[in-house]
């Protein structure tokens, strides 16, 4: 599982920025967050820490 970006829903605010304990997100030029799936560890934070609910593992 990884985790993925609704783009629709993103606000890039940066609560999952901050949740994520390997810094595996980013937030880019266009105000969205963008996850590094080599980096990401599936735990999951980024999802709790959302407040839009943008963020789903898949």
């Amino acid at each position: 599982m990884v985790a993925i970006v609704d783009p629709d829903e993103c606000l890039g605010c940066g609560p999952c920025v901050d949740a994520c304990p390997v810094d595996a997100i980013t937030i880019n030029d266009d105000d969205l967050a963008i996850i590094d799936p080599d980096l990401c560890t599936d735990c999951g934070e980024c999802v709790d820490a959302c407040p839009t609910e943008a963020i789903s593992m898949e």
